[in-house]
């Protein structure tokens, strides 16, 4: 006997319905069925006949209408949710990146956004924070020389650069009445920088060098997190000589350390530091008719005249406050002057919290 093999979907125009066909050829002996059946399984569709559709013999046509037609949602859902889950994992992202990663995002933006982070942000590799060299080699990029000219004559200084378009903040007294400032990077770099802001009530003053292009930015710190005890690295340029590094710890916080306000007092910075008044006493020459306090961090890492301006740093690499005055055991001259493990800078939030006042010119005196 030959078996005949139809294709899938064939049906013999002797059986109408596969089943019936099925069932007589069962009827037949024959070979064991195969693993895969000979007949397809019945379709998915119910054969509805439409009226007035036939082929011209008063039969009707057949149409297919699915069984149980199951939507497919899910696949809609899928592809709709596509744009919508890159936008969620980019602010899941974003969100994770925070204030650790800002500096990423001010170069790819090219907005010269200040820096900053909280104490806990490591700009040194994690496995050498508190190392001094490691500090020094991540901040000293930061950190500038600041040379004033004015009347009365020349005094040096130093800054901390806060963007990489050249924003520098520094002490009010290290430019106070200047008539030309120029600023020299860690590399040797010279620049011609003007004064934007200052605010003598702080002792800040925040400058920007012209022509000044992607220049490494300090990561500004919290100095709310300050304790007393913690390691510090201060960078500056006493007596003129530029990237000096000293370390210490804090000795105390929240110091009340009156400075002058007067520009004429600036130049006294050459010639032994510059004066200021703690309990009742001064230091380091008269602080004159015109003074303000701030709160100040207590540090013993050796500061002197040159250092004004410059970064106080904490074992991660952040700054956490601007150096602005030192106990000199002699003011009689720059020679005899030195630290004896007295000095004090501006806490950094301190410093956040005027940038904008900075950036519109300074408070009124």
């Amino acid at each position: 006997m030959t078996e005949s093999f139809r294709r899938e979907g064939e049906y013999d125009s002797a059986y109408p319905h596969p089943h019936q066909g099925a069932q007589q050829h069962a009827s037949t002996p024959a070979t064991p069925s195969p693993v895969d059946p000979e007949w397809p399984p019945p379709p998915a569709y119910r054969p509805l006949t439409a009226q007035g559709a036939g082929d011209g013999d008063g039969g009707g046509t057949a149409l297919l209408t699915p069984v149980a037609a199951e939507p497919a949602p899910r696949a809609r859902r899928q592809r709709t949710r596509g744009p919508l889950g890159l936008l969620a994992a980019v602010a899941i992202v974003a969100a994770a990146i925070g204030g650790g990663t800002a500096y990423g995002i001010q170069e790819l933006t090219g907005k010269n956004e200040v820096v900053s982070s909280s104490t806990t942000t490591s700009v040194v590799p994690t496995a050498k924070t508190g190392s001094v060299a490691a500090i020094a080699a991540a901040v000293s990029p930061s950190v500038v020389e600041v040379q004033a000219t004015s009347n009365s004559g020349q005094s040096t200084g130093s800054g901390v650069i806060i963007t990489s378009g050249g924003e520098i903040v520094t002490n009010n007294h290290v430019v106070a009445g200047a008539s030309s400032v120029k600023v020299r990077t860690s590399t040797g770099k010279t620049y011609t920088a003007q004064v934007v802001g200052t605010d003598s009530k702080k002792d800040l003053a925040l400058i920007k060098v012209q022509g000044g292009s992607g220049l490494k930015a300090a990561t500004l710190g919290n100095s709310a997190g300050v304790r007393v005890g913690d390691t510090v690295v201060a960078i500056g340029s006493p007596e003129g000589l530029s990237g000096t590094v000293t370390s210490g710890i804090v000795s105390a916080l929240d110091r009340d350390v009156t400075v002058s306000t007067d520009e004429g007092q600036q130049q006294q910075q050459q010639g032994g530091g510059w004066p200021f008044e703690f309990g009742g006493r001064q230091f380091n020459g008269d602080t004159g008719s015109s003074t303000t306090t701030y709160k100040a961090i207590q540090t013993d890492a050796s500061l002197n005249p040159g250092n004004s301006g410059g970064a106080l740093i904490d074992a991660g690499g952040n700054i956490i406050g601007i150096n602005s005055a030192m106990y000199s055991a002699n003011s009689s001259s720059s020679s005899d002057a030195g630290s004896i493990g007295l000095g004090f800078a501006i806490p950094i939030n301190t410093v956040k919290s005027d940038l904008a006042t900075l950036r519109a010119g300074g408070a009124d005196d």
